[in-house]
């Protein structure tokens, strides 16, 4: 069994295999910055606001997928004003712009107009993971940060999603199966809100009125509905943490085993366990320590979308406005 596991993982990584962006490199900003490190200026801003805010991996992770997702890494969704990437709907709960901001801010009085906003994005990511636990991995930069965002071009998953609209999704990207359950596996550190779970998961499932999910494990059902989620409009905005409370701020392959257990919160994420072929996917990085080793290839890889280098696009004087 373990030598077929390990076929598989052997499989899988062959299919995270990507040619990526020829100009973007590891170290691009070397010797750029004066006697600055730039990653590390990155590192010491990250490193300091983890610690008094674990959660902002969970802000980063998001913040990543929702602009990568959306005409690739170009720091569309840090723009601000009307009809933005920011002002979409699915966007409305994006956190950890300031983070963002104060990093630029840091580099642009080391060495101003160096470093692009869609770099510090990726490099912001990179270190948040690290830091909760995640494996360290070096990526490529050289981004530049485009010059539109659009709120009409925000598509994104719903939270309701089967496996093979997920999966299609990602597949636009470039991204694999084996991708997208790795990339959903961030929501190790995620959470959300009753809002988004009570119709689809506890209250009206499938539009049946008092009907609740039967993928849910009943007894998570219970507590949900008896303390977390009451169906009044009081408990819209509760807490909700898409893994068990006491490891949501550890990247880790918890995450996993609640699938396993029927304790996926969000629709969309129990749907991995309920579908073939994305079962086995589950199986796998719940039972071994392979999420730990191939999530970065996964955050690398998404990275890397459509991202705009060389003489294409802008670097940003202030990540929040084009120049």
């Amino acid at each position: 069994m373990a030598m077929a596991a390990a076929l598989m993982v052997a499989v899988a990584v062959l299919g995270l295999a990507t040619g990526g962006q020829a100009q973007l490199q590891y170290g691009f900003y070397k010797g750029k910055c004066g006697a600055g490190d730039v990653e590390a200026a990155v590192q010491g801003v990250v490193r300091a606001r983890f610690a008094r805010e674990a959660p902002i991996v969970a802000y980063l992770l998001r913040m990543q997928f929702h602009e990568c997702a959306v005409n690739g890494c170009d720091g569309g969704l840090l723009i601000d004003g009307p009809g933005t990437e920011k002002t979409a709907a699915p966007n409305l709960s994006v956190k950890g712009y300031d983070l963002i901001a104060d990093v630029k801010a840091e580099l642009e009085r080391r060495c101003p107009g160096v470093v692009s906003c869609s770099d510090i994005q990726i490099l912001a990511t990179r270190d948040a993971v690290a830091l909760a636990g995640g494996q360290a991995y070096p990526v490529r930069t050289g981004r530049r940060d485009g010059r539109q965002s659009r709120a009409s071009d925000v598509v994104l998953p719903a939270p309701e999603n089967t496996a093979a609209q997920s999966v299609a999704f990602f597949g636009k990207l470039g991204l694999s199966p084996f991708d997208t359950v790795l990339l959903l596996g961030a929501h190790t550190v995620g959470a959300t809100h009753c809002g988004v779970i009570k119709n689809s998961r506890l209250y009206k499932s499938g539009g049946r009125a008092g009907a609740t999910d039967p993928s849910l494990d009943p007894y998570y059902a219970f507590v949900y509905k008896t303390w977390v989620c009451p169906d009044t409009p009081a408990s819209d905005n509760n807490v909700v943490f898409l893994d068990d409370q006491w490891s949501a701020v550890q990247v880790d392959n918890n995450y996993f085993k609640l699938l396993q257990r029927r304790r996926g919160v969000l629709a969309a994420d129990q749907n991995l366990y309920s579908d073939g072929s994305t079962k086995w996917i589950v199986d796998l990085l719940a039972n071994s320590d392979q999420f730990h080793l191939l999530f970065p290839q996964a955050l690398i890889k998404l990275g890397e979308v459509g991202v705009l280098t060389g003489a294409q696009g802008e670097v940003r004087r202030f990540c929040n406005r084009f120049n």
